[in-house]
């Protein structure tokens, strides 16, 4: 067995033209793209972190440096699928006026919706209620099927920082299921990396926040969790296989912009910044749809 030490993935450079690289523990980032195309479901289902390890310890040395101004992408190529779990917070149940749910509510988002962590977030055509959640997501490392949940964290390839931009009124309001007020063209920020597990202790146990325009909304702990990681990936694997590469958002936590009294949602030119504990921080800009 191959110790998989500390390690946070990035795609850099222009939209859809994206190379892979690596932060490293000085906080210098390098392309690895000598070594890997893409961070997509064969890498991670080829064991390509522990590989991507192995081939660092010779060959970091000549891998070029990433300018620090140079744009970061969503941190892995579009997974097959992104399975969200709906009202997973104990308080954000309570904040939507719903009972703490007895399984995980599951509802998928398009992975079209998938951006950089610092790309505009484009409030879509006919919205008036697009809003902010903050979540932690895991990223699947190898093919899961009927796991259990002793073994459930041994799928894990890492963890990332997830916007779950929603539109209230397309979600709730217009009939039939969640995915239409998920799916929205830049309704995923993801990133600034992946980190690994070893950067991350424990993921029931950290903290998350989300600022709009400089105000902080929310700021909670993954520990308020109904369902935790282990739970999760267990529970959805007894419902479909989740392939390498495929993102669990887990939930967000309460003070979301639905919840506050009156509700308050997104304008063109607010700018949301959030972040969790050892997965580093994203700030998005809102436009208006064009």
């Amino acid at each position: 067995l191959i110790q998989i030490k500390k390690m946070k993935l990035i795609r850099f450079g222009e939209i859809n033209k994206e190379k892979p690289g690596v932060i490293l523990a000085e906080g210098i980032s390098i392309d690895v793209s000598a070594f890997v195309k893409d961070y997509d479901e064969v890498f991670f289902g080829e064991k390509g972190i522990e590989k991507l390890q192995t081939w660092l310890e010779k060959n970091q040395e000549n891998c070029p440096v990433i300018d620090n101004d140079v744009r970061l992408g969503p941190p892995l190529i579009r997974p097959s699928k992104i399975v969200c779990v709906g009202l997973n917070y104990a308080k954000h149940a309570e904040e939507s006026g719903m009972e703490s749910p007895e399984e995980p509510i599951l509802f998928f988002k398009a992975s079209s919706a998938i951006v950089g962590p610092n790309d505009p977030i484009v409030i879509p055509k006919g919205s008036v209620k697009t809003d902010w959640e903050v979540e932690l997501a895991v990223v699947i490392g190898k093919k899961t099927s009927y796991v259990s949940e002793v073994d459930a964290l041994n799928h894990v390839a890492g963890y990332v920082l997830h916007n779950d931009v929603s539109e209230r009124s397309f979600q709730l309001e217009r009939s039939g299921q969640w995915v239409k007020g998920k799916s929205c063209d830049t309704f995923a920020p993801i990133g600034p990396f992946i980190a690994t597990p070893d950067e991350i202790g424990d993921p029931n146990n950290l903290n998350l926040w989300l600022k709009l325009n400089g105000e902080e909304m929310q700021n909670s702990s993954t520990s308020d969790f109904i369902f935790n990681i282990q739970q999760l990936v267990s529970y959805i694997s007894q419902f479909m296989s989740l392939l390498p590469g495929d993102i669990i958002s887990t939930g967000t936590p309460f003070g979301v912009g639905l919840g506050l009294k009156p509700p308050r949602y997104l304008q063109e030119g607010d700018v949301i910044e959030l972040g969790i504990e050892g997965l580093g921080v994203s700030k998005q800009t809102c436009i208006a749809y064009k």
